[in-house]
């Protein structure tokens, strides 16, 4: 059960869908979030092993922004070598590292990136993710990335926005471009 609203506590935000832009809409909050001084952590659920720009970039928002890439890597695609055990670990450890960045009060912005995949893929449950929703200090806004977001969570977040696909290069045949796309 989602806790009461209030005009005093940080909302929950949660960017989900097919559409490209997820995780890119949740560092906007970080530029804005490091421009007004706040602390801000990303816990990634799913990437960790393959490069992308944010691995660079967020270390130059340090120490307002800290980002931690505690998955696997993507989970199931062509070289994924890891079984799936390895990425319930990774997954699961990344519940109790959220949960204690979180009882540490420190932070006025905390993303969970690519947790609704997570949940989709059985990484770890529902009930992880909406017993951070409900333990999250009240000072917190808590973001909540990735496709396939579950309805309970839907239900206990302030603002959900639904990323779209209307149209992809990859449509065309055209692979991801760094800086761009990864």
């Amino acid at each position: 059960m989602p806790p009461p609203p209030s005009l005093d506590r940080a909302p929950v935000i949660v960017y989900t869908g097919k559409g490209k832009g997820k995780t890119t809409a949740a560092l906007g909050i970080v530029l804005r979030a490091v421009g007004h001084g706040h602390k801000v952590g990303m816990i990634q659920f799913i990437k960790g092993e393959w490069y992308y720009g944010e691995l660079t970039s967020s270390k130059r928002l340090e120490p307002e922004f800290e980002m931690i890439a505690a998955g696997k890597g993507f989970v199931g695609i062509i070289d994924d070598d890891h079984p799936i055990e390895e990425h319930q670990k990774a997954s699961q450890d990344a519940v109790g590292l959220v949960r204690d960045k979180l009882a540490s009060g420190a932070y006025d912005v905390m993303i969970l990136d690519e947790v609704n995949y997570a949940v989709k893929l059985g990484l770890i449950t529902v009930d992880d993710v909406l017993g951070i929703i409900a333990a999250k200090p009240d000072k917190t806004t808590l973001v909540l990335t990735g496709n396939h977001a579950h309805e309970k969570v839907l239900e206990a977040a302030d603002l959900v926005t639904e990323m779209r696909e209307v149209k992809h290069p990859f449509q065309k045949g055209i692979k991801a471009r760094k800086g761009i796309d990864f």
